[in-house]
């Protein structure tokens, strides 16, 4: 009975032992899928470099567009320019063939009539001086010759036709044909028109023929 009570009281002790203190596990808390991500390395953003990159591209492009378009303008204001120097020198041509055509339209017909002239002013040279006072019928047919050849050359006058060549001119190898030179008087002045010249306008239809003084 003893024995039994000794081995109770022995197994008592370690009944009445505390137990350790229970150890708890922390656990740590799960990262936000934010946090990770903001953690992770960003695969996505590239480098400084291929971001200055990529954006340096659009404004190189923006650059060469401007630039093309500028060259487009500038070449066609060139064309415009050419065309419209093109138009005034039509222009100007065009107004230049119609004054010449105006001024020397009739060159054809006034030269034709020269010869007509030429026939008027021999018959008045032919006439004697004092004829014409001694028969009435000559006198009535000298004023009638006179009268035409004034008229005629007041019509040629009024068409831009004119007469040169008279005696004391200077002798112009542009405006007169020397037929021969005459001893004497001063050189290079026309002492004797043979056949008077005409002019339209700049144009010579037809130059004096005259006789030149040879000089001393």
């Amino acid at each position: 009975m003893l024995r039994s009570t000794v081995r109770y009281a022995r197994r008592l002790p370690s009944l009445a032992r505390p137990a350790p203190p229970a150890r708890f596990c922390t656990a740590r808390p799960s990262a936000s899928p934010s946090d990770a991500a903001s953690s992770a390395p960003d695969s996505a953003t590239p480098p400084p470099s291929s971001a200055a990159a990529a954006a340096a591209e659009p404004a190189d492009a923006h650059a060469a567009e401007v630039e093309r378009l500028q060259a487009e303008a500038s070449s066609a204001n060139e064309k415009l320019l050419r065309a419209l120097a093109e138009m005034e020198n039509v222009r100007a041509i065009a107004r230049r063939d119609v004054a010449q055509a105006r001024e020397y339209g009739i060159a054809g017909f006034a030269r034709g009539m020269l010869g007509v002239a030429d026939n008027l002013g021999l018959a008045l040279r032919a006439v004697p001086d004092g004829a014409a006072a001694e028969d009435e019928a000559l006198r009535g047919l000298l004023v009638g010759v006179e009268a035409t050849e004034r008229e005629l050359v007041k019509v040629l006058a009024q068409n831009g036709v004119h007469r040169f060549g008279e005696v004391g001119d200077a002798f112009d190898p542009e405006r007169y044909q020397a037929l021969f030179e005459a001893p004497g008087g001063v050189q290079g002045e026309v002492v004797e028109v043979a056949k008077v010249g005409y002019s339209i306008g700049e144009r010579v239809l037809r130059p004096a023929e005259v006789g030149v003084a040879k000089g001393a």
